[in-house]
């Protein structure tokens, strides 16, 4: 039986997401077909529409994060997941080891057709049951963001519960999952923002403190707030990270998967093998990250922070706000009602 689904398809650079009927291809042996219910943003979404992006190739459908029920299985897939509500891991084919992604790794959302759609062909080992304790458009803002936040907290940073954590940057969605884990871990968190009213939002979430990057004193005033960090989280690089080589404590763990501020100009070398800091790149997860992360959720009843939730027709606009850097959470997009 084909299906036939609405797909919101970008056709070429720099153009806006257009509604386009689709059909879903034949199930091949180990996949699963997914009724998406509700698809979150992340900035690889948007770089994708500016072409800011590797191996684009349109149309295209793209999205990696959502949330819906398993509508139908291919060969070889049990069918206790026919019905279930789940969520999706959007990496795929992370390879055989633990500690980096293989050269088939990729994310769906490109080239795979992504989650901006009503259907969503994915193998049946990117499936994980949803946590129960969330809604379709909460479980959608998790996935991607969730299991980045997840792996450089705890798999790369090793955080636990007493550690002094730095995040920079709080208001996107990595760093707010960063935040809600590191509390949930029992560490003490302080934060980074361009914005005296995001470091508000922080706060009222459990943050102990936290300045605006923006003033020239920002890590010196840190330092007066907090003393040395043990773990430093960074997504945007650029010339404050040496900063952060200064505020993470002699031994401790600077995890950076980002640099949406550039290269810094230079690293104190000296420093980082003086003080033995560890320099730890991290990207995405393995599917035990994922796993792992999907249950400290569902334990720690973990809530995702939404900014707004959009209608179909209405991505576009969630793009922009995106791209307007204003959001306080996780942006989505409702693909279907309940």
């Amino acid at each position: 039986m084909s299906i036939t689904y609405r797909a919101l398809t970008l056709d070429a650079m720099g153009a806006p997401l257009r509604v386009t009927q689709e059909t879903l291809p034949a199930l091949r042996p180990g996949e699963a077909a997914v009724r998406i219910r509700a698809a979150a943003l992340n900035h690889r979404d948007l770089w994708i529409q500016k072409g800011q992006y590797a191996g684009l190739k349109f149309p295209l459908v793209p999205g990696s994060d959502g949330a819906g029920t398993v509508e139908n299985v291919g060969p070889g897939v049990d069918e206790w997941w026919l019905g279930r509500k789940v969520i999706l891991d959007p990496s795929l084919d992370w390879g055989a080891s633990e500690q980096a992604q293989g050269k088939e790794f990729r994310i769906l959302g490109l080239p795979d057709a992504g989650t901006f759609a009503e259907f969503v062909r994915v193998p049946a080992s990117s499936l994980a049951p949803m946590p129960e304790h969330l809604s379709y458009e909460e479980a959608a803002a998790l996935p991607l963001a969730g299991v980045t936040a997840y792996r450089a907290l705890f798999t790369r940073g090793q955080v636990a519960a007493g550690d002094k954590v730095l995040l920079t940057g709080i208001g996107g969605g990595v760093a707010l999952f960063l935040l809600k884990f590191a509390l949930a871990a029992g560490a003490r968190v302080h934060v980074t923002s361009g914005s005296a009213e995001k470091l508000k939002r922080a706060a009222e979430l459990g943050a102990a403190g936290g300045v605006e990057y923006t003033r020239t004193d920002w890590a010196e005033a840190l330092q007066a707030q907090a003393g040395l960090f043990d773990c430093v989280v960074d997504s945007a690089g650029g010339p404050a990270f040496p900063k952060l080589c200064d505020l993470t404590r002699s031994g401790g763990r600077l995890v950076f998967f980002g640099a949406t501020a550039g290269n810094p100009p230079e690293l104190p070398l000296r420093k980082v093998f003086w003080r033995q800091l560890n320099l730890l790149g991290s990207t995405m997860g393995s599917p035990a990250d994922f796993a792992a992360m999907a249950a400290f959720v569902s334990e720690k009843k973990i809530v995702p922070v939404i900014d707004g939730v959009y209608a179909f027709d209405q991505a576009d606009e969630a793009l922009r706000r995106m791209d307007n850097g204003g959001q306080f959470g996780k942006l989505v997009v409702r693909i279907a009602a309940d």
